[in-house]
């Protein structure tokens, strides 16, 4: 008989240990219940309770919960859009109470809050301001959630607006028209690109043609100093400015036709521009051919005197 009572007292003992002894997880909270009424909330770790007579009612998670809420709704400019708000929320640990005895499905309440709250503002809004003020969209669900959830010992961590879906009509309007946009801009920016070629060839040209211009006239200037200088020794000689000229410009008459003789295959033939034009060339050629006379002269006179003054030094 004391045999048989042995495993009974021992299976009567393991099972008012277990009935005991219980274990909370981490970030999560258990309710306990006497006789089906409340008696405490128990946190974290290894947790005592009367067996048979206390019960673990329920276990509420402590860490940070998700729910996303899909909002089917219409803007001012009568576009129907899908928006997706994401809430992120979790048990206040010093209402665990309220959390567990006063509502039973927090997702619904959570998620009727959403609805109401975002079919309020989006119709307020065209299409385009729902896109730019969709943080204001969240600003004003998180507002609307946390005045009514803290009565149930929920906290509204942060909401956020993920996504605006508009209809597939309205999403292939706006890619036409963005596609436009971006043809428009394309084309502006090729105009542009072409106007500015344009001007800076127009300022090179400008350019080339000035330093053109510049050297032509530095060449003239040089001329018209070569000449003023081949004036002057002439003059040096006794000769006067006209019989001067007459002599530079039949040399330059002759440079120019050696010149021209000068170049293979050339079939140039220079004429005189007009009727007495001839008669002008030879008397322009007497009045040279006297100069040189002069000039000869003058230098044999030159050499002359040049040897009897060394002649006397002798």
């Amino acid at each position: 008989m004391n045999y048989l009572l042995v495993p009974i007292l021992l299976l009567t003992l393991l099972l008012l240990l277990f009935g005991t002894f219980f274990i909370v997880k981490q970030q999560s909270a258990a309710v306990i219940e006497r006789f089906g009424k409340f008696v405490s909330t128990r946190h974290s770790g290894l947790q005592l309770k009367i067996p048979v007579i206390d019960r673990v009612a329920g276990r509420l998670s402590l860490r940070i919960q998700q729910l996303d809420v899909v909002i089917e709704t219409k803007t001012k400019d009568d576009v129907f859009v899908k928006v997706k708000v994401s809430v992120q929320y979790k048990v206040i640990k010093d209402k665990v109470y309220d959390a567990f005895y006063k509502l039973d499905f927090p997702e619904d309440q959570i998620t009727s809050y959403v609805f109401d709250v975002v079919r309020a503002e989006v119709p307020k809004m065209i299409l385009d301001d729902v896109f730019e003020k969709k943080d204001d969209i969240a600003i004003a669900v998180k507002a609307e959630l946390n005045d009514a959830m803290l009565d149930y010992g929920f906290d509204i961590i942060k909401t956020l607006v993920t996504d605006i879906d508009p209809d597939q009509q309205v999403k292939e309007s706006m890619n036409r028209i963005n596609a436009s946009e971006r043809e428009k801009m394309a084309a502006q920016f090729e105009g542009d690109a072409q106007r500015i070629l344009i001007v800076e060839r127009a300022k090179a040209e400008a350019e080339s043609k000035r330093l053109q211009g510049q050297g032509i006239a530095d060449q003239r200037r040089e001329i018209a100093r070569g000449l003023e200088d081949s004036v002057k020794v002439l003059n040096n000689v006794d000769i006067n400015s006209q019989e001067a000229s007459a002599l530079i410009v039949v040399t330059q008459h002759y440079d120019t036709l050696q010149s021209v003789g000068s170049a293979s295959n050339s079939n140039l033939i220079l004429l005189p521009n007009s009727p007495q034009a001839g008669s002008e060339m030879l008397n322009n050629m007497v009045a040279s051919f006297t100069a040189s006379n002069q000039i000869g002269e003058e230098m044999k006179k030159a050499a002359k005197a040049k040897e009897t003054e060394e002649n006397n030094k002798k």
